[in-house]
């Protein structure tokens, strides 16, 4: 399970660090009809290298602040690969 903070209507869709205990993801959608939601899923899979059918928001999905639970990996492949999002603000070079 991850806790994200979303933030629709960004510039560009991105894992752009850390806010407060959460993952902060921004994506380019707006939240409208589940567009954001729909996005939020795609740039997490990517990064995380799963299916977005691993995906899914399990609560919070009309908020920011949302609980996310992704199966398929482990928790130390997970932070593995969330790592250099975490690190540098937005992902690797």
């Amino acid at each position: 399970m991850l806790r994200i903070h979303a933030q629709p209507g960004a510039s560009r869709s991105r894992i752009a660090g850390v806010h407060g205990e959460a993952l902060k993801v921004q994506v380019r959608a707006r939240p409208v009809g589940g567009a954001a939601n729909r996005e939020l899923v795609g740039v997490l899979a990517e990064a995380l290298a799963v299916r977005p059918a691993a995906v899914s928001v399990e609560a919070g999905a009309t908020g920011r602040g949302k609980r996310v639970v992704v199966t398929g990996i482990d928790v130390a492949t997970a932070l593995a690969r969330l790592g250099p999002f975490i690190d540098k603000g937005g992902g690797p070079d």
